[in-house]
């Protein structure tokens, strides 16, 4: 097989499941105040208005205020006696506020699909006080008390949903047939708090004999509205099986990676291009502009084996990377701004550097000196 009909990486399984932590990350009247605590802010900074990584945005709820003018009874006079004014308080519920959100896609090597995080949320506890209307005994006029309890409606909480990264295995040899993974769907319910209400008070009028009267009282009811949260949902993803070559195209979680062999590429412990490699790295260029959309970052990676010192790898992984994206950036028609370039050195390997004995193993190290050219497909 011809080397690198652009690739997805055998090396890029190299992180197999346990995620890529090395990655660098690239680039929200005497009133009663009823009891109502703010949704959890989130950590660290402002609420976010768009997330990372194609993850979707959860928008925040916003929960209205509630208000209740407070109810006065004025001063009557019965059998020449005074039955004092009274107010019945108000009530003010203040807005609440459940944050905007982030499902979580955590960036994953090609060959893997990424874990998926939907955050845990909650909705926050309302109290509507209690009322009282007080009851009157004078000068023949009696009016017993009317009251209403405090009314609660509990906060009410929704744990994180959690589904890790899924890769499919390494091959060791070409020829070797890699099965299809699967990513199963994360879901969270949706979340509902329902209405607190207090029913309204009435307190009759009241005469003695004499027709002296204290006037009847009426307290409105209120009603804090029930809250709803929606569900969350992130579809299932999926990968191709395939049979491992010298150079693949592997597609799946709305990615899309190139494996380029190193040898098509450089000479060896060099970085610089070499000419038969032009063919190659424009079909990559070309396939990038037909699948990838024309704002997505472009991520290039270099990779080497473990023959020499670390320090010595890691540097020309590096300037491997760099002169890809040069290329890519001058000849390949991608524009810079979209392009970025990070060396692994020797620290993901996709096949053994040496065989069981310790000897040298060529071959593995052949399919650990490589780039790996990936992009977000939407």
């Amino acid at each position: 097989m011809k080397a690198l009909t652009a690739a997805l990486a055998l090396a890029l399984l190299v992180s197999a499941c346990g995620g890529d932590p090395e990655r660098p990350r690239t680039s929200a009247g005497g009133g009663h105040s009823a009891a109502a605590t703010g949704g959890t802010p989130t950590p660290g900074g402002p609420e976010p208005t768009s997330c990372p990584n194609g993850g979707q945005l959860i928008k925040a709820v916003e929960i209205p205020a509630v208000h209740a003018d407070p109810v006065h009874i004025p001063e009557a006079k019965v059998g020449g006696q005074t039955v004092p004014a009274v107010t019945v308080p108000g009530v003010d519920i203040p807005a609440q506020r459940v944050p905007a959100q982030c499902v979580d896609i955590r960036p994953a090597p090609g060959g893997c699909l990424s874990a998926v995080t939907i955050p845990a949320t909650s909705i926050p506890e309302v109290r509507v006080p209690g009322a009282k209307i007080p009851g009157v005994n004078v000068a023949g006029v009696k009016a017993e008390p009317v009251r209403t309890p405090e009314v609660v409606s509990a906060a009410v909480h929704q744990e994180q949903v959690h589904v890790d990264e899924v890769c499919q295995s390494k091959p060791k040899q070409e020829g070797e047939y890699v099965s299809s993974a699967y990513r199963s769907s994360a879901y969270r319910s949706s979340l509902y708090r329902s209405s607190a209400y207090r029913s309204s008070l009435y307190r009759a009028s009241a005469c003695n004999d004499k027709h002296e009267c204290i006037p009847e009282v009426r307290i409105p009811s209120i009603n804090v509205p029930p809250v709803k949260i929606p569900p969350v949902s992130v579809p299932s993803a999926a990968l191709k099986s395939y049979t491992a070559g010298k150079s693949q195209v592997l597609k799946g979680d709305g990615r899309i990676a190139y494996n380029i062999e190193a040898d098509v590429l450089f000479d060896f412990g060099k970085a610089d291009i070499k000419p038969a490699a032009v063919a190659e790295l424009a079909k990559v260029a070309a396939s990038i502009e037909r699948e990838v959309p024309a704002t997505a970052t472009v991520q290039v990676d270099g990779h080497t084996d473990a023959k020499g010192d670390p320090a010595t790898n890691q540097a020309l992984s590096e300037q491997r990377a760099r002169a890809i994206v040069e290329w890519l950036a001058t000849r390949g028609g991608i524009s810079r701004d979209r392009l970025k370039a990070t060396g692994y050195g020797e620290t993901k390997p996709v096949a053994a550097n040496t065989k069981p004995g310790g000897s040298d193993d060529p071959g593995g190290r052949a399919k650990n000196r490589r780039v790996v050219i990936s992009a977000k497909q939407h």
